[in-house]
């Protein structure tokens, strides 16, 4: 997968903040494809093993709405970013993006483990992916950084609107039934009902879609890997076809 555009990573925290100020006016909050035309979604996520000061990148592409595995990547780097919260893209990133850039397939949707507009400056790690990748991208997170909100009803499928000054930035969604929701967001190229209906066509039963269910358990198990002292493995890819 090729990314469209990139920058330096080794910024000063308030280089990092300046930046995202910056990239702030290149979010599209808006539909930019059709969503019948979705082929593959990929899931996103990062573990780390802070004793090593490791953060392991894992990517799954779908078959949708099969939500059958066709690729997956997986890529450590050392984090050197400090952690800061808002600033979690400049530590995260910088494993995320070899792992996309060595995928053979393209995905049409790409789920992030974090937040998109629900984010101080409008910048979270899904639209600032959003924004290297050019690729329609949803803040998917299981926490709330910003912004309030009602409870959503118990059921999947209930949501409500996430509040940050008055203005909707996000969604409380609920994608099973009595368990803890997730905080729905743009992060690029796609607008906030789709983004929702995509969290839930993509759902199999769990609280996470299953693609970033996927990649959740997929980084998790690097730690495994690399605590064995196996770290050649983690450059092994699994392609279909």
């Amino acid at each position: 997968m090729q990314l469209s555009r990139s920058h330096p990573f080794d910024l000063t925290v308030k280089e990092a903040m300046r930046l995202q100020e910056e990239l702030r006016g290149q979010v599209v909050d808006g539909l930019s494809f059709d969503p019948k035309t979705i082929r593959r979604v990929a899931g996103t996520d990062i573990s780390y093993l802070r004793e090593l000061r490791l953060a392991l990148a894992a990517v799954v592409i779908m078959d949708f709405p099969s939500m059958e595995v066709i690729e997956e990547s997986r890529h450590v780097v050392e984090v050197d970013f400090p952690y800061v919260p808002g600033l979690l893209s400049f530590r995260e990133l910088p494993a995320l993006l070899p792992a996309l850039e060595a995928l053979h397939r393209e995905p049409d949707v790409i789920f992030v483990d974090g937040q998109g507009l629900a984010h101080p400056r409008g910048m979270g790690i899904a639209s600032h992916l959003g924004i290297i990748t050019e690729k329609p991208t949803i803040g998917c997170a299981k926490s709330r950084l910003i912004g309030e909100a009602e409870e959503p009803g118990s059921v999947a499928g209930d949501w409500s609107p996430l509040l940050y000054e008055g203005r909707r930035i996000g969604a409380v969604l609920r994608t099973r039934q009595s368990v803890k929701p997730l905080y729905v967001s743009v992060g690029h190229l796609i607008d906030l009902e789709t983004a929702i209906d995509m969290v839930l066509a993509c759902s199999t039963g769990y609280r996470l879609p299953e693609p970033q269910r996927r990649a959740h358990s997929m980084a998790d198990g690097m730690k495994r890997i690399v605590r064995a002292g196996r770290v050649n493995e983690i450059s092994g890819e699994f392609v279909s076809g």
